[in-house]
């Protein structure tokens, strides 16, 4: 459905925060939000939900900017890539939000990391 209307291709689709997140190419970004990001409202008016769109991470280096897109209004102070783990170091306020009621949030952030980073992932 998403390659049908932003004539976009992607791979990778995942929700985080009742939100349902694209990962495109970062060149076709632009592309897939499409004019006055038509492409978006169309396709949260489908599933009715809110849809964002990010860039794919190409590696380890992009990885804070991801997280920081995904998370996206809540902020962070800092990312530590460990050999077998990521480490986001946040405040009081942030930590809360980024956890959510039961942990919620927190499970799908550890999803997503193993998904594209093959690592454990921890709020400290």
């Amino acid at each position: 459905m998403f390659n049908q209307v932003t004539r976009v291709p992607t791979k990778y689709c995942f929700q985080y925060n009742n939100a349902v997140y694209f990962c495109v190419p970062r060149n076709l970004l632009s592309k897939a939000l499409g004019e006055d990001a038509r492409n978006i409202h169309k396709i949260s008016d489908i599933l009715r939900k809110r849809v964002r769109i990010v860039p794919i991470p190409m590696s380890l280096k992009d990885a804070r900017g991801f997280i920081s897109a995904v998370v996206n209004p809540v902020t962070f102070k800092d990312l530590e890539i460990h050999d077998d783990e990521m480490i986001l170091t946040a405040g009081s306020q942030s930590k809360a939000a980024l956890i959510g009621r039961n942990k919620r949030r927190l499970l799908e952030m550890q999803e997503i990391v193993k998904d594209f980073f093959k690592k454990d992932f921890k709020i400290v």
